[in-house]
């Protein structure tokens, strides 16, 4: 009988791999977790708590400001920056960033270093190795190479980098205005920062439908955000104490100028890790796996950003259950995506469920849609209208999605969420109570206004 020195070794600590090495471990599991960065992954250390910390402090910040025909003096406002980065730190510490004893509390073995598979049960970690029945690989994913020439001693900025800025720049370029893009540049926009943002797509936020870049790039004209749609980056280079930006736009060279440069241009999946040595079946998309999570080998499970799809906290955890109970032996259970959530933290927040009116277009399904701009007493008393709500049935009524652009936009399509996994119709959402002064009320006008369509 093969002789192991684990039940499971988890290469990556993030959400995906913490989440299974939880579960594997209160199932009477030995487990081993190994990390090249810091302890929790990205979430923790680089996105979800770092630049959540700093922008709710932002989002205060540039509201406030606006508030001055609600009755708030607030021109003299002013932020320390230094006091805003103990905020963001007390919140990583709360939450257990970089905090290995969060593991080893729970007896959960915790090994520094690149791992690298050997074979199917073999991992080694610079000049060690270990044995392990099943392994579960959640390395997640790194910044594309996008192709833009920047001489080697030229600084710049990942998304990674935000964080742990000292003091925010006069000036910031940023590349990209996908989700993570959009985030940094309205981040660095509340904090009085001249910012542009840059593009090769149409409209900003291009994976979401029409109305929610239209919507976004009116906000962040409205903020002095400059958009450049249609705009490819093609170089970075030196320009005295600044940065010079080339791109082409309508065909010709032009360039501008910032102190600093952002690059949020997507991620590709971690899979330089030798998944050759235990013949793990990849592509540039990510790791394959079947809806248990498994790969084409029997003991190897992967989940989270390295099997692609959208990245989100919720989506690795999810899969990391699934991966721990098939691991742990209790389940048969496959992934269920139906009801995901997927979110950009902005001001308005976005938030999608299910279809969205291109996923119909796409699929050549028919469907019915309303569109309403925010309007219900939270609106009115906010005095908040940046924004809408699309919802989309069948014929018969059944709710297929929904895409929200306001407030709380992911507590407001929780409950869209539960209707999807329930197969809830039109009807059936209207007829739930809805706080009349709450944002929610506008999720049962548009169910109104569906069933009268």
């Amino acid at each position: 009988m093969a002789r192991f020195d684990y039940d499971l070794a988890i290469i990556g600590s993030g959400d995906a791999g913490s989440e299974a090495a939880f579960l594997a471990n209160e199932a009477g599991l030995s487990v081993a977790i190994i990390e090249s960065d810091k302890w929790g992954g990205s979430s923790l250390n680089y996105s979800d708590i770092p630049m959540g910390a700093l922008s709710y402090v932002s989002q205060l910040l540039h509201e406030t400001k606006k508030a001055a025909k609600l009755g708030l003096s607030s021109n003299a406002l002013r932020y320390n920056y230094p006091t805003v980065n103990n905020w963001k730190n007390f919140a990583m510490k709360r939450a257990g960033a970089d905090d290995e004893s969060v593991y080893t509390e729970d007896k959960i073995t915790c090994i520094d270093g690149q791992a690298h598979l050997l074979s199917a049960h073999e991992i080694s970690v610079g000049e060690e190795s270990i044995k392990a029945k099943n392994i579960l690989i959640a390395t997640g994913a790194s910044i594309l190479d996008t192709g833009i020439k920047i001489p080697k001693n030229l600084d710049y900025w990942l998304p990674e980098n935000v964080p742990y800025i000292l003091r925010p720049p006069k000036s910031v370029f940023v590349v990209g205005a996908g989700a993570t893009g959009c985030e940094v540049a309205q981040y660095f926009s509340e904090m009085g920062c001249d910012v542009t943002i840059a593009d090769l797509a149409v409209r900003v936020l291009p994976q979401e439908d029409e109305e929610v870049g239209q919507v976004l790039e009116e906000i962040f004209t409205k903020d002095n955000i400059k958009v450049l749609t249609q705009s490819r980056v093609i170089a970075i280079e030196k320009a005295d104490s600044a940065k010079k930006i080339v791109f082409i736009r309508g065909g010709q060279e032009k360039s501008v100028k910032a102190d600093e440069v952002v690059l949020c241009t997507g991620s590709a999946p971690n899979v330089d890790i030798g998944l050759e040595n235990a013949k793990v079946k990849y592509s540039h998309e990510g790791i394959k796996v079947g809806p248990d999570m498994r790969t084409n080998v029997k003991n190897i499970f992967a989940c989270g950003d390295v099997i692609g799809g959208h990245s989100s906290s919720t989506k690795a955890k999810l899969e990391a259950r699934i991966a721990a109970t098939h691991i742990i032996g209790k389940s048969k259970e496959i992934v269920d995506y139906l009801g995901l959530m997927r979110t950009t933290n902005l001001y308005p927040a976005v938030a999608v469920v299910g279809l969205t009116e291109d996923d119909c277009i796409r699929s050549d399904r028919k469907y019915k849609k309303v569109i309403r701009p925010l309007f219900c007493n939270a609106s009115i008393t906010s005095n908040y209208r940046s924004g809408f709500i699309k919802m989309i049935c069948d014929k018969r009524g059944l709710f297929l999605g929904a895409t929200i652009m306001a407030p709380n936009a992911p507590l407001i399509a929780q409950e869209l969420s539960m209707a999807l996994r329930y197969s809830m119709t039109i009807r059936e959402i209207y007829a739930v109570p809805h706080p009349e002064n709450e944002w929610s009320m506008i999720v049962q006008n548009c169910c109104e206004d569906l069933m009268n369509s």
